[in-house]
């Protein structure tokens, strides 16, 4: 069985492209360094090795093709490659001229075991400025036979073959030769539409001023328009430079993103090689209706193409992913793109509510600032609202609402910030009314006992946000919700009249990874002078915290941890984003945490806080999410909204998410405590309420 560790288990296979040096008309020489190369990719666990074109006889050998000595000798050598094969785990394509019928083709040999799975003639033939390939061979739309004899067996023949192993669920690979992936309708579009993930292109190419970085776009678009990886491989060192120059370009892209690239112009064989991610590929193309509505438009040629089924041995060893994974998939690790990012967020949160606040005819916004991160953003916003319609700050009425647990460091922070943001700053203590609301229910706190259960966390929450409204209403103002994505996906909010409602909310679609660079974005850009970078970044150092349950001493931080019962944030919302983006079990979402976090998370660990994430986003918050306010969709990564990206059924269980992580992960998977369940199926539990910042 495939240890759980290797790449195999995940959806994942690794890829090669080889380019050797060649010897012009030399097919014994080019076969052996051929069988070299393969076996270095074989050895590097890759299943898959991609050949330049014509690479048994070299493309520059001209009118030699038509010397029957040449030909003999590439049969030859291929007979060599396709016996040695058997030596070899992994699908060979290796290029060779090959006569068909009395007609000469320019082909991809797909070889594997010890056998010829299918042979692909090249459809394109140029024949402009210093291409003659129509001098020499025949293209596929001209063969008379879709089957041709190599090494004593008859084997599929044609530009319309999908090579499908059964032991590799999503791999299906489709071959094309050069030319064909520059015409404006390529082979491999129909092949992706057919069902094709890995899309090779076996090519010569000369090099010239510029070509590399064409070829570079070409594939990434081929890539990103099919939902496919690319493979491509252009002819290197050895080929005659008569007349030609020859770098020996090797790509491997995917999705529109370049996973390797092999360096050009070198002087001996090399083989690049790249993790590419078929669950990917997969589950953009579900997610992707269009791709279904086009492969229906062609239906009628799609039905003609043939599936070659094969059994494709995979290494028995744990082959270690060397894909990077990141560690925040919301967040460029690259500090241009992040800033450029944060940007861009910015904007999206500020157009949304001053278009909102212009269609409403709504001059003023309502926000309760806790001297936390979520409400620290959405007062940003809230300013940088008021100042693009031209409005005074004044017009953010801003409050703090210290409560049983508020910590001086908050409170502070709370003050200080509105005070250098200018908005209008309002102060009203939580604590009469949260406690006259204990009495009114009898709750054994309104007599000093201390009972810290959910009904006297969630009375201080709802009494934040009743306040709110109630000031909006007096005010004409809106109620600026604070709550962001990561909080909506865990259900770490109090339902109803508490931080779960409001009339916009700015962050709902922002998670807590993003929103402190947010932060550390505005501190960083100087845009609100000193004294704002100085309680920003206090901000951005203060524990993640509902403050609703008392320390023993009135402390600096905050007494309550929200991360020791729901998760370490960085964590979990790497686990909503594959399981948001791309659907994926949980056991993968677990393997790429681990390969991502494992310096500092270990399985066990993951394993645990994924069966909390999985729990609450399942099973028992999205009641809360069915009745979320409107908020502008930020990212491609997804939002919550119900009349957005995600429905769901309130009453849906997560047995099958547990089922499958506790089968498919090694080690125990501690349940949740009663501590990390919603207020709304646990109501005897510990709170999964927040404050309203």
């Amino acid at each position: 069985m495939i240890p759980f560790d290797s790449l195999y288990r995940h959806g994942f296979v690794r890829v090669a492209v080889a380019v050797p040096e060649v010897g012009v008309a030399d097919p014994a020489l080019n076969a052996e360094r051929t069988l070299e190369l393969a076996h270095r990719a074989c050895a590097d666990g890759a299943v898959l090795t991609v050949f330049p074109e014509l690479g048994l006889s070299s493309y520059t050998a001209d009118d030699l093709f038509h010397q029957q000595a040449l030909l003999d000798g590439v049969n030859t050598a291929l007979t060599r490659v396709i016996s040695e094969s058997a030596e070899i785990r992994g699908l060979l394509v290796v290029g060779a001229p090959l006569r068909v019928e009395g007609r000469l083709f320019n082909c991809a040999v797909v070889v594997h075991g010890g056998e010829v799975l299918g042979v692909v003639p090249k459809s394109y033939l140029p024949n402009y400025r210093e291409f003659y390939e129509k001098r020499y061979f025949a293209a596929a739309r001209d063969a008379t036979t879709d089957t041709v004899e190599i090494a004593g067996s008859t084997v599929p023949f044609g530009s319309d073959l999908l090579f499908v192993p059964s032991t590799v669920d999503g791999f299906v690979c489709h071959v094309e030769i050069c030319e064909d992936g520059w015409v404006p309708i390529p082979p491999s579009a129909y092949a992706a539409l057919a069902g094709a993930t890995v899309l090779v292109n076996s090519s010569a190419s000369d090099i010239v001023i510029g070509k590399a970085g064409y070829r570079r776009r070409l594939c990434l678009g081929h890539s990103a328009q099919y939902l496919a990886s690319y493979l491509y491989a252009a002819a290197g060192s050895g080929e005659s430079t008569t007349d030609l120059a020859w770098d020996g370009q090797a790509l491997i892209c995917e999705n529109g993103r370049l996973l390797a690239e092999g360096s050009r112009f070198a002087r001996t064989g090399q083989v690049v090689t790249a993790d590419v991610d078929l669950a990917r590929v997969a589950a953009d193309r579900l997610r992707t209706t269009s791709f279904a509505d086009s492969a229906h438009d062609h239906r009628d040629r799609l039905k003609r193409v043939r599936r070659i089924a094969f059994d494709l041995a995979l290494p028995d060893r744990s082959v270690k992913l060397r894909r990077n994974i990141e560690r925040f998939p919301y967040v460029p690790a690259d500090p241009a793109r992040r800033d450029e990012r944060c940007a861009e967020v910015h904007n999206i949160q500020v157009q949304g509510l001053a278009t909102r606040l212009a269609a409403t005819g709504i001059g003023k916004v309502v926000i309760g600032v806790s001297g936390g991160l979520d409400s620290a953003q959405a007062l940003i916003v809230a300013v940088k609202s008021m100042d693009r319609l031209g409005l005074a700050r004044s017009n953010v009425l801003g409050y703090t609402m210290p409560g049983f647990a508020t910590s001086t460091r908050t409170l502070a922070d709370a003050r200080r910030l509105m005070r250098v943001l200018g908005v209008s700053a309002h102060e009203i203590d939580l604590r009469p009314s949260a406690m006259q609301m204990l009495r009114d229910l009898g709750h054994p706190a309104a007599d000093g006992a201390p009972v810290y259960d959910i009904t006297y966390e969630n009375v201080q929450a709802g009494e934040r946000t009743s306040h709110l409204f109630r000031l909006a209403n007096h005010h004409g103002g809106l109620v600026v919700g604070t709550g962001d994505l990561s909080e909506m996906a865990l259900g770490w909010s109090t339902y109803g009249v508490g931080d779960q409602m409001a009339h916009y909310n700015v962050n709902a679609s922002v998670p807590k990874t993003l929103i402190r660079h947010l932060i550390a974005w505005a501190a960083d850009s100087g845009q609100f002078g000193p004294g704002a970078a100085d309680v920003l970044r206090s901000i951005l150092d203060t524990t993640i915290s509902p403050e609703l349950v008392p320390a023993a001493a009135t402390g600096a931080q905050p007494a309550q941890s929200s991360e020791s019962v729901v998760g370490p944030f960085e964590l979990q919302d790497f686990h909503l984003y594959y399981l948001l983006r791309f659907g994926y079990p949980p056991s993968r979402i677990a393997y790429l945490a681990h390969h991502a976090w494992g310096e500092k998370y270990d399985l066990a660990t993951i394993k645990h806080w994924l069966g909390v994430f999985l729990r609450r986003f399942v099973q028992t918050s999205q009641f809360k999410r069915s009745a979320t306010p409107n908020a502008p969709k930020v990212g491609s990564g997804g939002s919550l909204s119900p009349r957005g990206d995600w429905r769901a059924p309130s009453d849906a269980t997560a047995t099958a998410w547990l089922g499958e992580l506790d089968r498919a992960v090694p080690g125990d998977h501690h349940r949740a405590s009663d501590s990390s369940r919603n207020e709304h199926r646990a109501p005897n539990s510990a709170s999964s309420a927040k404050d309203s910042r």
